[in-house]
């Protein structure tokens, strides 16, 4: 294993309930079940440790009930906290509601992890061989975008920077986004906020205008499309469209941040891209078959769901070289 996974993101507390279906406007509902867990960037590091990255978080959390949830769950998954509590506030946290069908609504409300200066920062060094993450929604927040955008910008020119741009991302200002995604390594997005930044057409369109257009400096992206797997362009103008794997969901929070800390965790470990995408694939299969954003499975529940699993499409994807 090379490096660390640094992640300068936004970790919350999640208030979970499930329910049948969501209330219509003005009526109410009796949850099924209620839970108080990490989440938000949570889910996304503990994918990548489970599975065998060493992960850092570099982010803020607060000074309060929150905070300190926060920061026992990230002790609880071998995951240091390098910066000091927030001196200004505790954490935020975020209302989830998930129906019957696995879908889930969020409302959210953010604390300190949506507020970033170059003091609070100071602890958080990057060392040769170490990756670093962050998402949208670090950058959505007025009080840490212009903070983060510059420090990332200082990263050394050899560390592989990885984005998530997550739904918040209308919120980022046009030019924040268009600087980080100048600085991005490994771009990991659904079809939606690929089309927000590069604009409508197809896939395989919209991926080759990702990194064309908006990302010239990066390695490759990959196009989420939840259980249909997802769609990989690199660089060198390869691509493959790796299917997703056929199970029964009963909880879809999580699943992509599981599918990007499992992605960032096989890349780490020397494995190619198209391998690495199926292996995140069947990481966020094995997710939404348990309850919990923070569901992520290990490598041996990993590579045992592959040994098991048939193949997806009756092949491993389709891979092409494609044209400029």
């Amino acid at each position: 294993m090379s490096g660390r996974l640094v992640h300068i993101g936004s970790a919350v507390v999640d208030y979970v309930y499930r329910i049948d279906a969501l209330p219509a406007p003005g009526a109410e509902k009796t949850a099924s079940s209620f839970a108080q867990v990490a989440g938000g960037g949570f889910n996304m590091m503990v994918a990548a440790s489970r599975t065998g990255m060493k992960v850092v978080f570099g982010g803020q959390l607060g000074s309060g009930p929150n905070g300190d949830f926060l920061r026992a769950a990230l002790a609880n998954e071998g995951i240091e906290t390098l910066t000091p509590p927030s001196p200004l506030m505790d954490s935020g946290n975020c209302v989830a509601m998930i129906s019957s069908d696995a879908e889930r609504t969020f409302v959210s409300w953010p604390g300190a992890e949506s507020v970033l200066s170059l003091d609070m920062m100071a602890p958080v060094s990057v060392t040769p061989g170490d990756w670093v993450f962050t998402s949208g929604y670090t950058l959505s927040y007025p009080a840490s975008r212009d903070v983060l955008t510059d420090w990332i910008e200082t990263l050394p020119a050899d560390t592989p920077f990885v984005f998530d741009p997550t739904p918040v991302i209308s919120d980022i200002p046009r030019l924040i986004l268009s600087r980080v995604l100048a600085r991005t390594t490994w771009l990991s997005c659904n079809a939606t906020e690929a089309a927000e930044i590069a604009g409508p057409g197809d896939v395989e369109t919209v991926a080759a205008r990702l990194l064309e257009v908006h990302c010239p400096k990066a390695a490759g992206v990959v196009i989420r499309a939840g259980a249909k797997g997802c769609h990989v362009r690199r660089a060198d103008g390869s691509v493959q469209t790796v299917a997703g794997f056929k199970v029964s969901a009963i909880d879809t929070n999580g699943a992509g941040d599981t599918h990007i800390g499992a992605f960032v965790s096989a890349l780490s470990r020397g494995i190619p891209p198209f391998e690495s995408a199926r292996y995140a694939n069947a990481a966020a299969a094995v997710s939404v078959t348990r309850h919990g954003g923070s569901s992520a499975p290990t490598d041996h529940e990993i590579q045992t769901f592959l040994s098991h699993a048939a193949d997806p499409s009756g092949a491993q994807g389709r891979t092409q070289k494609a044209n400029a």
